[in-house]
């Protein structure tokens, strides 16, 4: 399940799927989503497509307000995973992030990295996506693999194609979707408990939800020992307004605890 094989793949790729590990603890993310859902944070953000299709839920920064998510960040071995896929003495916790794609959701998760949205860098990083339903290969969340040691950040757009830091300059994410015979491509049918870990710096993106079941996810984000306060030329996604902090400054703050050890 968990072995020294599993870090360096998830090292080299920047991606690797765990099974079964978080099983116990889905019961309680279920019932969470729908207490987030009913009652969002100030972070939340859905997008409706223009053609009335089914909506696309997402929010930020519950896990400790709402028990389920609450559980599954301080109860479950997560803490201590990250740290070790990281190879980081500690494992911070940063925020969860949740995505529900109804039946029928047009909306697709464009290609994108995630570093560049947030108000953290380090090498050392972990998101964790854990699926609450279960998501076939043609509908989960795919990787373009080693993606992460190349060094760039690519230019944050919102997923409706907007730019998120207005007079944002810098390179565009390269067309993928129509060169995918150009890059080596990792994607894994997953079931609820399992969950696939990946670099803050890695490419990724997500299929919109043309069936008739729901995709409920939630993304737990972690960072280790060499994490750092970046200042971004705008608000940063998921934004922490009251938050003061200094460019380069240690990445400490009460709202990102250390959790492990």
């Amino acid at each position: 399940m968990f072995d020294d094989a599993l870090i360096e793949e998830y090292q080299q790729q920047g991606c690797a799927v765990l099974r079964g590990v978080f099983g116990p603890w889905i019961e309680g993310l279920c019932a969470g989503i729908d207490e987030n859902m009913a009652a969002p944070s100030f972070r939340e953000r859905t997008y409706q497509p223009g053609d009335d299709q089914a909506p696309f839920f997402q929010d930020f920064c519950n896990w400790d307000r709402i028990a389920g998510f609450r559980a599954l960040v301080r109860s479950s071995p997560m803490a201590e995973i990250a740290a070790k896929l990281m190879r980081s003495r500690t494992a911070r916790i940063f925020h969860d992030h949740v995505l529900v794609k109804e039946p029928g959701t047009s909306v697709a998760t464009p290609w994108h990295q995630d570093a560049p949205y947030y108000l953290v860098r380090g090498a050392q990083s972990v998101s964790f996506w854990v699926p609450l339903d279960p998501v076939p290969r043609d509908r989960t969340i795919e990787f373009v693999a080693g993606s992460h040691l190349a060094g760039k950040e690519y230019r944050p757009d919102r997923f409706d194609g907007t730019r998120l830091y207005e007079g944002d300059m810098s390179e565009p994410v390269p067309e993928i979707d129509g060169n995918r015979g150009d890059y080596r491509i990792e994607g894994w049918a997953v079931e609820p408990g399992d969950a696939v870990a990946f670099n803050f710096r890695t490419l990724h993106g997500a299929p919109a939800n043309r069936s008739d079941q729901r995709r409920r996810v939630i993304s737990v984000r972690w960072v280790g020992d060499d994490a750092r306060f970046v200042r971004r030329p705008g608000r940063s996604s998921p934004p922490f307004p009251d938050l003061e902090f200094e460019d380069g400054a240690p990445f400490t703050a009460p709202d990102f605890p250390v959790l492990y050890p």
